[in-house]
């Protein structure tokens, strides 16, 4: 089989990282990539989110499966001439991948599914933002309708600062603060069948103890040895199944990987938002546990055969994934320096380095060139032992101004 990625992230990287260990794939193309994805698979500078450059790409290498990692080609409508051109496309087409790509979309969604989720009002200029925050009162909630890579979401008790963040914004939604620990789960589906991975959770803010801004994600780990039985089996009835019959009642089939961030509060499972592809880096931990080859499951999800898939495998260890970032990230990250120590982090075997925001520099040099630089993963007998291979490999690493939490899954391991 030969399979063409689309995207540049760590999420690509651990993508095609589990696709070259698929016997099944005998090809492996990423475009663009980035310097870490290109040990594993071709790279080919195209524009991904120019769906007849992607498309032109995947005819010349006859693609067997394009897989569209990120969601602005997604909402950009790069699967639509893939899939008219005969082409396995897994990743929603334009219209469904509104789910991520428009936060009042997905609440509407939701309100005719009956999925459990924040009340809110979707409010386009500052008098209804007003309204709405005087409705709900603090900690108060605004989410950016439109992509925001993570960091459109402003939660604060500060009224002043909401007010402004939904003042810069075109149109926001604004809801009611969810209380309780937050989980992440992924489910594969076909647009009928719905296929559940495991549960991960992963830390949004830049600082230890969930302090500083927003970020598109600094570390994540699965399982969750806190998350209650059974979950997965009422996230799949109440939430994801609901969610995929819905927008095939509408038309607009949603075929790809459903990521639902969910909140188990006290007053039962909430969903905090929708996104239309692997989340970054949930998918980091989620993949390094899959033990069923991966490129099946996606050509099924692809090909509409997801329900006569056997049930995927998992391994019974830990998996942990600590990012590290650029100086200055999220709001001005510093690009271009040297990276140090990328053999050595993975010299022993016991953890993996994913790249994210690298490029490739002169004489062999690999230089940062994004907010989010790396994802160094480890795989353990226990969250504690995975913790630890993943933080020693760390270590090993260095670039300038770099930054990275030091309590990533420290709680649970506990």
């Amino acid at each position: 089989m030969k399979v063409l990625v689309i995207g540049t992230g760590a999420r690509e990287h651990a993508l095609c990282r589990s696709l070259s260990q698929d016997p099944a794939v005998t090809e492996l193309h990423c475009a663009p990539g980035n310097a870490g994805i290109a040990r594993v698979a071709a790279l080919h500078p195209v524009d991904q989110l120019d769906g007849a450059a992607v498309t032109a790409l995947a005819r010349e290498l006859g693609a067997d499966l394009v897989v569209v990692g990120p969601e602005a080609p997604l909402v950009a409508g790069v699967a639509e001439p893939l899939r008219a051109a005969g082409f396995p496309v897994f990743g929603p087409g334009k219209e469904a991948a509104q789910l991520e790509g428009s936060k009042a979309f997905a609440k509407d969604v939701m309100a005719a599914a009956g999925v459990p989720t924040a009340r809110s009002y979707v409010c386009a200029t500052e008098r209804e933002a007003a309204e709405a925050l005087d409705a709900f009162g603090a900690p108060y909630v605004v989410k950016d309708d439109g992509l925001a890579a993570g960091k459109g979401v402003v939660v604060t008790e500060d009224r002043a600062a909401a007010l402004a963040h939904a003042a810069a914004c075109e149109r926001v939604v604004i809801e009611e603060y969810l209380d309780g620990p937050e989980v992440s789960l992924f489910a594969i589906t076909d647009g009928t069948t719905v296929l559940p991975l495991v549960p991960a959770q992963d830390f949004k803010r830049a600082l230890d103890g969930d302090q500083g801004p927003n970020t598109g994600g600094m570390g994540a780990y699965s399982p969750l040895p806190w998350a209650p039985e059974g979950l997965v089996a009422e996230v799949l009835e109440t939430v994801l199944q609901p969610t995929v019959d819905e927008l095939r009642h509408r038309g607009t089939p949603f075929s790809g990987l459903l990521y639902a961030g969910l909140a188990l509060t006290s007053r039962g499972t909430r969903v905090i938002e929708f996104n239309a592809r692997f989340g970054d880096p949930e998918t980091q931990v989620v993949l390094a546990r899959l033990r069923t080859p991966l490129a099946g499951v996606l050509l099924a999800a692809a090909n509409g055969t997801l329900g006569g898939l056997e049930p995927l495998r998992w391994s019974d260890e830990a998996a942990v994934t600590v990012v590290m970032a650029s100086e200055g990230y999220p709001a001005n990250p510093r690009t271009g320096d040297p990276i140090e120590g990328l053999a050595e982090a993975e010299a022993d075997g016991t953890a993996s380095v994913l790249h994210a925001g690298t490029k490739a520099g002169p004489d062999g040099a690999v230089l940062t060139a994004g907010g989010r630089v790396l994802s160094v993963t480890a795989v353990g007998a226990d969250l504690a032992e995975a913790r630890e291979r993943a933080y020693a490999g760390v270590a090993r690493i260095s670039f300038k101004g770099g930054q990275h939490r030091t309590d990533i899954a420290a709680e649970a391991a506990r």
